[in-house]
This record gives structure tokens, sequence and C-alpha cells, in this order.
């Protein structure tokens, strides 16, 4: 793996400059993962969210990364990622399927048909049958843990989540609580089983809670997460162009839990650059249609069933 040092000047960088202006008028969010300023959208509050990939809007293109933070943040998911030898999935070595099997898996789990669903499951098994600890691994694990299954599907879910709250504030309870429903299929695409998933937003907030407990990012693990958030795996051009900028945007939408884990400085001057930047989110969000999103996750439904009836390998 391709070793990448962050100093934590990389961080800050693009926040040092003072901003006399104050950010853009708005109010506090006050949720407990995202706690950030944040401005009503009339047409955002149109959508009538249902299903998660209705919250799909511009910070879908920078939250990622904060997402895999928090996703591997669970030993057994960080190690089963770390020491995975299946090269294909390798974000260092193949960046770009990589992107494509975690597009295609989303596409699948939130808007696909059950056939969807089935083909994408068949071909994660088969990636994941590769993937358990060894004898010198720090911990045991296998992919087909349920248990680690969850947690990377809750993670998922507060993506979507994160996406709009980050940018509106909190749905309402209604629209809350049926995307909430909606979004058991990012688990249960997999091995998770539908008793599994939280009965309602409560519970799961207190699975949340709990499983804050178990979760510790070691050295090595930290590093490789550290290089996703800079980009480390795309070609110098492009890392030396947007790594900064990513790992400014990715230490942003990380809970504060999180970026303490990771060992990422933030301050005053970066939540304003950060909060300048929601609002540059909220702006893309009122010019680029949200039809624009789910397109884009119906191209990675056509290539996946492309690739199937061709008998090509889908992940």
């Amino acid at each position: 793996m391709t070793t990448f040092r962050i100093t934590e000047g990389h961080v800050g960088q693009l926040g040092r400059e003072d901003a006399d202006t104050p950010p853009p008028s708005a109010r506090k969010h006050p949720g407990t993962l995202s706690h950030v300023m944040y401005c009503p959208n009339e047409a955002a509050m149109m959508r009538h969210p249902t299903r998660v990939s209705d919250l799909l809007n511009p910070a879908a293109a920078l939250a990622p990364a904060a997402n895999v933070i928090m996703q591997l943040a669970h030993p057994g998911v960080g190690y089963g990622v770390l020491e995975s030898p299946v090269d294909s999935g390798n974000v260092y070595k193949h960046p770009i399927k990589r992107a494509r099997t975690t597009g295609t898996y989303l596409a699948a789990a939130t808007i696909g048909t059950d056939e969807d669903r089935a083909l994408i499951r068949s071909a994660v098994d088969t990636a994941h049958a590769q993937v358990r600890s060894t004898p010198a691994s720090p911990l045991s694990y296998r992919a087909f843990d349920p248990k680690l299954q969850l947690w990377v599907a809750a993670c998922l879910y507060r993506y979507y989540v994160d996406q709009h709250e980050f940018l509106y504030g909190p749905l309402d309870d209604a629209a809350a609580d049926a995307v909430y429903a909606d979004a058991s299929k990012l688990g249960t695409t997999l091995q998770v089983r539908e008793s599994m998933w939280p009965a309602d937003r409560a519970a799961f907030d207190e699975y949340w809670k709990r499983s804050l407990d178990d979760l510790a990012i070691d050295p090595p693990v930290r590093e490789h997460l550290k290089g996703v958030a800079a980009m480390a795996f795309m070609p110098w051009p492009v890392r030396a162009t947007l790594g900064r900028f990513n790992l400014f945007a990715t230490t942003g939408f990380l809970p504060p839990e999180f970026r303490s884990m990771m060992r990422l400085p933030w301050g005053a001057d970066q939540q304003r650059r950060f909060e300048w930047l929601l609002a540059a989110l909220r702006l893309a969000d009122k010019l680029i249609p949200h039809q624009a999103w789910i397109f884009g996750y119906q191209v990675y439904l056509w290539d996946m069933r492309a690739r199937a009836r061709r008998g090509q390998r889908i992940v």
C-alpha cells in the first residue's frame, strides 16, 4: 500500500486566512452528528423525500471520504479493508473500479429492483468470501459478519441523511421516518437481516451511541484513511490540485468524535471556511436538478446489467 503522510498543517491550510465577513444568514442545526449552520431551501423542502435517494445533493460529491472513515472506525471493518487480499477492491490500486463498485452497490440498494440487488449481492459475496482475518491479524473478523455489515449500513444511512442535514437541517418527522424505513435495504441487500435493522429512528440513535464505544482507529488504518481523504491514490495532477481541498472538506463533514480518532485538527477558521463551502453546495443544489443524481445511479445500474448479460465481472 502506498504510504502517504499528512501533517496537521495540510488540514488547516485552507482555513487559516481570517474572514472578516460572517457566514451567510443561517441558524444552528441541533442534530447530534452534524453541528453546522444551515439555511432552509424551498426547493429541497418541496421534494417531500420518502427514500434515501431523494436526499442526494451536491454534498454527495464531497462527503464519501468522511463516511468511509466512519465505516472503517470499527476495527473489524478497518482491518478487513486494510488487509483485504481482493486487489480489485483496493482504492490505492484500482480507484476507478473501487468507486464504480461502491456506486453500483448504492444504486442497486437504493433505487434498484430485487433482481438488481440479487446481482450485486452475488458479486459482493464472491469478493467478501476472501476477506477474513489471518493468524497475523490484530483481531478476528470476517466480511460476512452481519454485525460488521450493520455498522457499514448504518454509516451509509448517515451518508444520505447528513447530505440533507448539513445543507438544510433535520427532516420533518414524517419524511425522516419514511427515509429511515427505506434505508434498511442498505444492509439487507447483503447479510443484514431485516430484524437486525433498528426498529425506528430512536432505536437507531441508541444503536449508534452504543456502537461509538466499540470504535477505534489504529495507526495503520489512520494512515490509510488520511491517504483516502487526501486522494493519495489519484494521479499526481489530481491529488496535487484537489487533495488538500478534499481533506479539508472530509474533515468538515466528520462528526467531532471521528475527527478526534483521526487526529485531524479543526478550529474556528476552518469551520468558517466550511460554512462557506456549504453555502456553495446549497447554491449548486439550486442549479443542478435532483434527477441528475438519480441519472448517475441509473447509469451504474445499466452498466451492471450490461456486464451481467455479457458474463463480465460486476465488481
